[in-house]
């Protein structure tokens, strides 16, 4: 497959997410429907209430619409390809699901999180049994060590799945993070994918990328939209899947160091409080904290990104 096609895929999603953003921002500001502010999030982002959300409805609509038709056109309808979608369109769902009753309710309270976890859990199965199916190794890659794990295997896909779903949902707090980061992990595991000549991997990544390049005018602050569970949990989840399909699982713990540390940061936090009454962060999750130090958003998505890139580019260098 020649760079020129593959650029493609890029240019539809990103030309898809630009054209269709400002009708969806039109269609929240006419409904008068916007994001609800955390009680316990800085008093600052209270300037935020009524900010149209589940901007991820528009660049994931791209992404999928994008991955279909070049898929098609390329010949590249596999398993693969459709298990990541697959992945990408009901972790999607779940959070469209969870803004959607934000919204119906005008508070920020969606779905439980006991039925947003069983979601993510039965999606993550049912990843894992097609992965099954389709005779793919329960070889967990550690480190560049093969750990043969057998049905354990399954229990840590679970774990991947809604693990990092999560994980970039935390992260999702301040204006255009995750837009930043996502582009810049997906683009890292494009570069993986195209190496290990998996194309179908490949079309995917770059259809994304293309979705969250477009996106990010709209998301940078100061946001005109966020992007709500509905982006910040299938880009997590799909994160998860496109490691395990590369078998490069153990690289998402740096190429993801940030989603790491932003949830290690809320867990250490609720730990703390718990057992001392004291809490380690001035809020969690991380962001929060040297937001409350006095660092702009602009600051943190710099330094944020700059983390993200290092780490990629040293795991593309220890890996290819």
């Amino acid at each position: 497959m020649e760079p020129a096609q593959l650029f493609i895929a890029f240019v539809s999603s990103f030309a898809i997410t630009v054209a269709w953003m400002p009708f969806l921002i039109g269609y929240f500001r006419m409904k008068k429907q916007g994001q609800a502010i955390r009680d316990e999030g800085p008093e600052w982002h209270n300037v935020k209430a009524g900010t149209p959300t589940m901007g991820g409805a528009g660049f994931l609509t791209a992404a999928a619409v994008t991955i279909v038709w070049f898929s098609i056109w390329q010949g590249q309808m596999t398993t693969s390809l459709l298990l990541l979608l697959f992945v990408l369109l009901l972790y999607g769902i779940i959070g469209f699901l969870d803004d959607f009753l934000k919204l119906a309710r005008k508070q920020n309270e969606g779905l439980t999180s006991r039925q947003k976890f069983v979601g993510q859990v039965v999606v993550a199965i049912l990843f894992y049994f097609v992965y099954q199916m389709e005779g793919y190794s329960n070889t967990l890659n550690f480190f560049g060590l093969d750990l043969p794990l057998g049905i354990f295997y399954g229990l840590f896909v679970i774990i991947w799945l809604v693990g990092f779903s999560n994980a970039v949902n935390l992260t999702d707090g301040i204006d255009g993070l995750v837009s930043g980061l996502g582009t810049i992990s997906f683009a890292a595991y494009g570069i993986m994918a195209w190496h290990q000549q998996q194309y179908e991997v490949l079309i995917v990544c770059l259809s994304v990328i293309g979705g969250l390049v477009g996106f990010f005018p709209y998301n940078k602050k100061p946001a005109k939209i966020f992007m709500g569970d509905v982006g910040s949990l299938s880009l997590g989840g799909l994160l998860a899947a496109v490691s395990i399909m590369l078998h490069q699982e153990w690289t998402l713990l740096l190429i993801g160091l940030v989603y790491v540390c932003e949830t290690a940061s809320v867990m250490i936090q609720v730990t703390s409080f718990k057992l001392t009454g004291k809490r380690v962060f001035k809020m969690s999750p991380l962001h929060h904290h040297f937001e409350m130090s006095g660092w702009s958003e602009w600051k943190i998505d710099g330094i944020f990104w700059l983390i993200g890139l290092v780490v990629s580019i040293l795991v593309l260098v220890i890996v290819l």
